[in-house]
């Protein structure tokens, strides 16, 4: 950090011979140690490993030439294993950037990573980022997906999706930062209870949207889920975290079992082969517990059990709904994969969404029968402090961090 930036296109003054002779002073040294106290680094066995050899006598300094100052590219020179492995979707950002931010609460926080609401004071904005241990990474073996959840928020570019504002990686941790929104669908359900229709049919309507139009890119969710999505000021949805998200492409089967067991579709409780389709029965847990302010099939210890009350369990859908959404919820909750809804032009002529047009500036322009209200975040013991590195002192503040539910 400093004045380092380890990123393509960047250079900076190396040392190469010179035809002409001179004493040979400290450039070379001063550059690499430039180079690691900008990246964080302490003195290790790599220090030595890299440390140009010195002259051996008096002779040798008399023959070897002087250095000449040239431009040469950032990117060649070797940086650290616990830096390049996270390269180039976490790339490294100059510390003063970090040095603007501050942490003004804790938004969640779970076995594997921690969002935290922060202000940039040099943009005098707030956003949301998550903060993720390198070494859980690498204990859980879970670099190639980290690395998965930038690369498929960067491609992703949909007014329904919590985009990607940044991501950088410090010495010990990944920092993926996104646009803050107060309020989460999982919050105001617990308040609220039951929806009305109208509001019902235009989150499945954007939600449709969403998984169409990532579906068609090859991407699956794996987590779609009320906690998952945010709602902006206007009560319109955001469905935000690809931390079980991967690369899918059409015809292709996944085996991991992953995501949150209520919402976990049946082919993925037994292992796979699943697809697409999988997300399509996670929307259609979603929408029945928008409906009728309970999940369709109670929580189980494990995928095991799970497995076995959602096989030989079929909801029952309250005979007061409308008819539409309840044919809709029978169509997305059924066992069989192949029999889901799962193409945009079967839900435009589905008699649930009769009159609704699938675009997504159409559906914005349309007024919620609610007003999200701000949600207030928790506040640490650490919340006033700025931290000088945000990202080597940030352990004291995480040990005070209470824990979420």
């Amino acid at each position: 950090m400093g004045t380092v930036r380890c990123r393509q296109g960047q250079h900076r003054q190396v040392a190469v011979p010179h035809k002409q002779g001179g004493n040979i002073q400290g450039p070379r040294v001063q550059g690499w140690k430039s180079l690691w106290s900008g990246v964080g680094t302490t003195r290790s066995g790599l220090e030595d490993l890299w440390r140009p050899r010195e002259p051996q006598c008096l002779h040798q300094q008399l023959l070897e030439p002087a250095p000449l100052l040239v431009e040469k590219p950032l990117s060649e020179w070797p940086v650290p294993q616990c830096i390049n492995l996270f390269l180039p979707e976490f790339p490294i950002r100059p510390l003063r950037e970090h040095q603007q931010l501050k942490i003004l609460g804790l938004v969640a926080k779970g076995s594997f990573g921690t969002v935290f609401k922060v202000l940039d004071c040099g943009r005098k904005a707030v956003f949301a980022v998550k903060v993720v241990p390198k070494v859980r990474v690498l204990q859980r073996d879970v670099l190639r997906q980290c690395k998965e959840e930038v690369s498929i928020q960067r491609q992703i570019n949909h007014p329904f999706v919590h985009g990607l504002g940044d991501s950088w990686q410090g010495k010990r941790h990944l920092f993926i930062m996104c646009s803050y929104c107060s309020t989460d669908l999982y919050s105001l359900w617990s308040t609220v209870g039951c929806f009305a229709e109208a509001s019902i049919r235009l989150f499945a309507a954007e939600l449709v949207l969403v998984l169409c139009y990532l579906h068609d890119l090859g991407i699956i969710h794996r987590d779609v889920k009320m906690e998952n999505i945010l709602l902006d000021e206007r009560g319109h949805l955001k469905l935000t975290d690809f931390g079980l998200s991967r690369h899918l492409p059409q015809g292709a089967r996944a085996y991991t079992i992953c995501g949150t067991l209520q919402y976990m579709a049946p082919e993925v409780l037994s292992g796979g082969p699943y697809n697409h389709a999988a997300d399509w029965w996670s929307l259609g847990v979603l929408l029945f517990s928008l409906a009728t302010g309970q999940f369709p099939v109670a929580a189980e210890r494990d995928h095991v059990a799970m497995l076995a009350s959602v096989t030989h369990c079929d909801p029952e859908i309250p005979a007061y709904l409308n008819q539409g959404l309840s044919l809709l919820l029978h169509e997305l909750l059924c066992q069989n994969p192949l029999q889901r809804l799962r193409h945009l032009h079967h839900f435009q002529v589905h008699p649930f969404f009769r009159g609704v047009a699938f675009d997504p500036e159409l559906l914005r322009k349309q007024p919620m029968n609610f007003v999200p209200e701000t949600q207030t975040s928790q506040l640490c013991p650490l919340e006033s402090m700025l931290f000088k590195d945000f990202d080597c002192h940030l352990e004291s503040y995480l040990v005070h961090a209470p824990s979420l539910a």
